[in-house]
Parts: C-alpha cells; structure tokens; sequence
C-alpha cells in the first residue's frame, strides 16, 4: 500500500523527470513538446506539499490522507 510521504514524493519526482523531459534537447520535439504541455498544468512542489498539509489537516475524515505535507 501505498503512504502518503511515498505518493506525494513520486508526484514532486514526476514532475522534476518532465521537466527534463523538456529540456533534453537528444529528445524528439514532439516528446519535449508534450512534457511542456503538462507542465503548464502540472503543480510545483510548494503547491503539492501544501495540498498535503490542507489533506492532513481535514478533520471530516474517514481515511489517512492522500497527500503529505512532507517527503522525509
């Protein structure tokens, strides 16, 4: 099963792996390409990271929380 730290840091690490992606010019355009366009809708690692903490702090729960407001 999945924990909350392991699904928040494999969100932050996705998005550092997009974004070199798109900045490695030994890929093809379309492939660079398509990574920039997530991107621009992809979230930082300040955003996810407070999404953790919105997550952890919800008291209407039934569940743990989806998202971590820290990877350590």
């Amino acid at each position: 099963m999945t924990m909350p730290k392991e699904r928040t840091r494999a969100l932050i690490q996705t998005r550092d792996l997009l974004v070199d992606v798109a900045q490695n010019p030994a890929l093809s355009e379309s492939i660079r390409r398509q990574a920039r366009q997530l991107l621009r809708h992809y979230p930082n690692s300040n955003e996810i990271l407070r999404a953790g903490k919105l997550d952890e702090q919800r008291v209407d729960r039934l569940t743990e929380p989806f998202l971590s407001s820290s990877i350590d």
